[in-house]
């Protein structure tokens, strides 16, 4: 396989954004809304190298850029993800990952409520 490609699923930020235009074709502002931990910017750029990997193919109408993954980019690895997809303990993972990637400052909550750590 080549490394590119490889390289492009290491990011549990790109798994992230090829889960969300893996059945369906999304604009950059509804993946950006469905990752609001992430500036809209740093959506482009993640798209822009699962594209450069062959992972993704871009169509452009009006001005809206939409996103539509390419499974058979990734041949066999396609089906391990998408296993990975549908695994509650996968979610989880991820959900740490994006947590330990995150950048600026972390959320905050509100007074008086209990965290789920805390529960």
């Amino acid at each position: 396989m080549d490394p590119a490609v490889l390289d492009a699923i290491a990011s549990p930020r790109r798994r992230e954004i090829l889960r969300l235009v893996w059945r369906e074709e999304q604009t950059v502002g509804a993946i950006h809304q469905a990752m609001p931990d992430v500036t809209f910017g740093a959506v482009s750029l993640q798209l822009r190298l699962l594209a450069e990997a062959g992972l993704v193919e871009a169509r452009g109408e009006r001005r809206n850029r939409f996103y539509k993954a390419r499974p058979e980019a990734l041949g066999p690895v396609a089906e391990i993800l998408e296993r990975m997809w549908d695994d509650a303990l996968w979610k989880l993972k991820l959900a740490a990952e994006l947590e330990e990637t995150r950048r600026g400052p972390k959320p905050r909550r509100r007074p008086g409520r209990k965290s789920k750590r805390e529960v």
